[in-house]
């Protein structure tokens, strides 16, 4: 009975690792387009909001399995404690990619919502996220891009470990809420659109 346990925990540890890393490489791929249209905002913020749309239920997903096994590892889980943490840079940076990143979003979200209705500051705060979350999310991205290169391949060649087919639910099913929220936003006229496209 105490066998079967373990192995269920690492079977566990093993499927939040890789539920982590297939949902990090959607996001680099998403964070990447996006990025095309910061580089171009204004005729292209449209196209920038929906894809913060898209991104927004990814993004949950990726903060919920990272912060899983967070507690589970601080609050002494023998098994999470044994897989370990992150290398240490990434320890001390997590926070600064969580604030930044949620700071970013929901500056954006005000924007989209209520435009320059609230003044100039929530632009300046927007630019502020990002510039901070940059540098950082791209020294995470890339520190575990081999990890998630290695969890896509292993999942697209059907052998990947046990629970695969709840895995690429969870995944698949962040992109299509991801796709729904974005349609959805369609049907609201945000006065920030009409700015940045004016």
């Amino acid at each position: 009975m105490v066998n079967h346990d373990a192995g269920s925990s690492v079977t566990g540890v093993g499927g939040n690792e890789r539920l982590t890393s297939i949902t990090g490489a959607v996001l680099f791929v998403l964070l990447g387009l996006i990025g095309i249209t910061v580089l171009q905002v204004r005729p292209l913020l449209p196209e920038h909001l929906l894809l913060g749309f898209v991104l927004i239920p990814p993004l949950g997903l990726k903060m919920f399995s990272t912060g899983y096994r967070f507690i589970r590892y601080y609050t002494g889980d023998a098994v999470y404690r044994r897989a370990g943490p992150p290398r240490l840079m990434l320890r001390l940076i997590a926070p600064v990619v969580v604030i930044s990143t949620v700071a970013l979003f929901a500056t954006g979200l005000e924007l989209w919502a209520f435009g320059l209705r609230f003044g100039p500051v929530w632009v300046a705060a927007h630019k502020l996220s990002f510039v901070i979350w940059l540098p950082f999310i791209l020294v995470h991205a890339f520190s575990y891009f081999n990890k998630s290169a290695d969890a896509v391949a292993g999942e697209l060649s059907g052998k990947a470990p046990g629970g695969a087919f709840a895995r690429r639910s969870l995944v698949v099913g962040s992109l299509v809420a991801g796709i729904v929220l974005a349609l959805a936003s369609l049907t609201y006229a945000s006065p920030f659109v009409y700015f940045g496209g004016g």
